[in-house]
């Protein structure tokens, strides 16, 4: 074969390079133009980082100004002789140990916890119950869960002033003409100190169980139902697939529910406050409603905001304590 017929060596395309023997790197120009969209694409993510935060501004603004920034002057308040008009007076821990030593913010702390822990069984072992009752998905039970559901979402005045008519102390009243029918005389309820708490502990648990209803329904939907359909087969009972399946598979839900109801009953002040206003004789005081008659009735402004700092790290330090324990039992 003469020179001029000797084949030519190939080269590789000019847009190609070769890699290691059995592999092919990728062109170059498709390299460069992925890594250019790629640039494209972040810097357009990155300019409209600003555009979540421009929908959450309004409820960061409301929150900032009308529940952190008070958070932090109830703070500094609570070191301070709160003199309006006139000047504030540091006094450092003075008024946390007024109000720790005073008779009246132990009272109504022990009636705070008795109130919490009342209200909490009772709301998270009802709205158990319920939610069992009207699980499933046909029409009927739809309309039950709306109609169980309507005391959340009526006002806490409205529910307070119904609660009272039906407390009416007298013969005459709805309650009292109930139990009159099994041979019960009539109770004084909110007006006798040895019913009152717990007729405000009753009024609680009727709102807040349909609340707890629904987050147990979300709950239930989630387990697995080869778990119960394994169960009857193994001739189960009711009793115990609920004892071996429900609960078990609840066990989130009911750490997130004990810690939403327990704040909740620490926090009571609306159902105190119209129905007793901690009345008779101090029966019903909590926290809440002592922190309102000392900042707003008594003016000592800076003895209240101790009570409410008080009462602030209890609930963070109860938040804290059930997520630690959550964490621990699931490792």
């Amino acid at each position: 074969m003469s020179v001029r017929e000797a084949p030519a060596a190939t080269a590789p395309p000019p847009m190609e390079r070769m890699g290691p023997p059995g592999r092919k790197w990728l062109p170059v120009r498709r390299t460069v133009g992925r890594r250019a969209r790629g640039g494209a694409q972040r810097g357009r993510r990155s300019g409209k980082w600003w555009v979540p935060w421009l929908f959450l501004a309004p409820a960061l603004i409301l929150f900032t100004y009308f529940k952190f920034i008070p958070m932090a002057r109830a703070l500094v308040m609570s070191v301070q002789d709160v003199k309006p008009y006139l000047g504030n007076t540091w006094v450092g821990t003075a008024n946390y140990s007024e109000i720790l030593g005073s008779e009246s913010f132990r009272s109504a702390t022990w009636n705070t916890i008795v109130l919490a822990v009342t209200q909490t069984a009772g709301s998270m072992l009802l709205g158990f119950g319920l939610a069992l009752l009207v699980e499933g998905q046909t029409r009927k039970l739809t309309f039950i869960r709306s109609a169980a559901f309507l005391p959340v979402v009526v006002p806490m005045a409205v529910v307070a002033e119904l609660w009272r008519i039906m407390y009416h102390p007298t013969s005459d009243g709805l309650l009292n003409h109930l139990i009159g029918l099994v041979g019960l005389g009539p109770s004084g309820f909110i007006n006798d100190p040895d019913t009152s708490l717990a007729s405000i502990a009753v009024t609680g648990i009727w709102r807040g169980a349909p609340y707890d209803m629904m987050i147990f329904l979300a709950g239930l939907a989630g387990i697995d139902r080869g778990l119960y359909e394994a169960a009857i087969v193994d001739g189960a009972s009711t009793r115990r697939r609920i004892l071996n399946v429900t609960l078990p598979g609840l066990r989130p839900v009911f750490a997130i529910l004990f810690v939403l109801a327990a704040v909740r009953g620490f926090r009571s002040f609306t159902e105190v406050f119209l129905l007793t206003n901690g009345g008779p004789n101090g029966s019903t005081e909590v926290v809440m409603t002592l922190i309102y008659k000392l900042g707003l009735e008594q003016n000592r402004l800076g003895v209240g905001s101790a009570g409410a700092v008080l009462l602030f790290a209890a609930t963070l330090v109860l938040t804290v304590c059930v997520q630690l324990l959550r964490r621990r039992k699931a490792a």
